[in-house]
């Protein structure tokens, strides 16, 4: 009796320290969480673009979707489920949706509030004019993953409507589809094309690439396993902008692509007969359906601030390494502007000045968070937080730093801040603005396909 009594007694006291050390864990880790929730409401009004939608009616709190995410903790455990602690942090990569076991997570788009200046699509990607379609960031999703999934279907949705337009079709001197951008969407938006044997054009008013030919050289892309028209399953994870662009040519190489570069559209009207008539910097073009793949930059946004004209302030950083021996001010407090000031801070005798309006970082990946502030901790970066540059001088800069003006020597200057999206031009051709709230919507597609799942998956 007292040999099982023992037994007993020590049975339990091997299973209470790793509960004990587990449920320590486990208050830890909501504290951090609702520490980083805390954050992102001092950050953030919410996600601006496509981001995970929770149904906590499902969630079995497996914590699969918050050890997924390469953006950081925007997923945390709060309670036994999964909430959203770090939306803004949020750009579309839909893994904790494909990591989730019970189909709990669904991806949607910003609320109405937060998509009040994106314009309207429906699933199909389709503007509030019929036919014409708008795919990439310019539709407020990131990642070349999605790029290439939406060209690719928008390409499929035109060639179905083509299919039973029958002899309406035949018009001469019609394009079945007009390709604007020749960015990671347009690509592959062309591809698919090729590959449906459709009678497109594509036009791009820079350079083949797109804003990816616009990046700092070798600057590390992060793509996701996708299937890429022409080619089949891509399934390099990071690589290089100039290999990216070298991948791409090598398949257009293989095929007919039809690309006119240089050429910017600048009017678009969709004629009685249901004929997109669109005219460009060079000519005008007739199709039955039109793709905008412009994305989302457009013209660099200015400061206003005086000195602005100088040819030393730049918006756009390719050749890092031509600069040395430079006082170098790079403003602003995105992933571009760390991204350049730490390329700048590691050349050779080069001192970089970081400016940002704001007191800490708040939207930057994870990864480049934690290189900036090895950068700072080393001097090959110097942040002024609660900055902004009140004047640029042919030798220097003045910066009001915590309301003190402060004048420092310099030589360049890079401005990070954002870009005009071409809304105008939009509004202009027609197109209507504000996204319907899909929450709700995937609320109920979430709901379906669990009760249409087998018990042993419901389980």
């Amino acid at each position: 009796m007292n040999d099982t009594l023992l037994t007993y007694c020590l049975c339990a006291a091997v299973l209470a320290i790793p509960m004990k050390l587990y449920l320590r864990s486990l208050k830890k880790r909501e504290a951090l969480a609702r520490a980083a929730a805390e954050k992102g409401k001092v950050y953030s009004e919410g996600p601006k673009a496509q981001h995970p939608h929770i149904d906590v009616e499902f969630c079995i709190g497996c914590q699969l979707c918050t050890t997924v995410c390469p953006e950081g903790d925007v997923l945390a455990m709060l309670g036994g489920k999964a909430v959203i602690v770090n939306g803004y942090k949020c750009i579309g990569h839909g893994l904790c949706a494909d990591a989730c076991p019970v189909g709990a997570i669904s991806m949607v788009r910003a609320t109405p509030s937060m998509g009040a200046d994106m314009p309207y699509m429906t699933d199909e990607y389709e503007t509030s004019i019929p036919n014409l379609f708008i795919i990439g960031e310019l539709g407020g999703l990131a990642l070349i993953k999605n790029a290439v999934n939406q060209g690719r279907e928008s390409i499929d949705t035109i060639g179905k409507r083509l299919s039973t337009m029958g002899t309406a079709r035949s018009i001469p001197n019609v394009y079945d589809v007009l390709i604007v951008g020749a960015g990671p969407a347009g690509i592959s938006a062309s591809l698919r094309a090729i590959e449906n044997k459709l009678h497109y054009l594509t036009l791009e008013q820079d350079e083949i690439g797109g804003t990816v030919a616009k990046y700092p050289r070798q600057k590390l892309v992060m793509t996701s396993p996708v299937e890429f028209p022409m080619y089949g399953k891509f399934k390099k994870t990071e690589l290089s902008k100039e290999n990216l662009l070298a991948f791409w040519h090598q398949v257009l190489q293989r095929v007919d692509f039809k690309v006119r570069t240089g050429e910017k559209v600048e009017e678009i009207r969709k004629g009685p007969d249901g004929v997109f008539d669109v005219g460009t910097s060079k000519g005008r073009y007739r199709a039955h359906a039109v793709i905008l793949a412009l994305g989302r930059t457009g013209t660099p946004r200015k400061l206003g601030v005086k000195g602005e004209e100088l040819p030393k302030v730049m918006y756009r950083l390719i050749e890092a390494d031509h600069y040395v021996n430079k006082n170098i001010l790079v403003v602003g407090g995105g992933d571009s502007a760390i991204e350049a000031a730490m390329g700048l801070g590691h050349q050779h005798g080069n001192t970089v000045t970081l400016s940002y309006r704001k007191e800490a970082f708040s939207r930057i990946k994870e990864r480049n968070a934690k290189r900036m502030e090895e950068c700072m901790r080393t001097g090959k970066v110097t942040v002024a937080f609660n900055s902004a540059p009140v004047e640029f001088k042919p030798d220097s800069v003045v910066l009001d730093v915590n309301g003190s003006p402060q004048e420092i020597p310099n030589d360049f200057v890079w401005i990070f801040a954002g870009g005009t999206p071409p809304n105008d031009f939009l509004k202009k051709v027609g197109v209507q603005f504000g996204m319907r709230d899909m929450t709700a919507e995937a609320s109920s597609e979430a709901k379906r396909a669990v009760q249409s799942a087998s018990p042993l998956v419901r389980a």
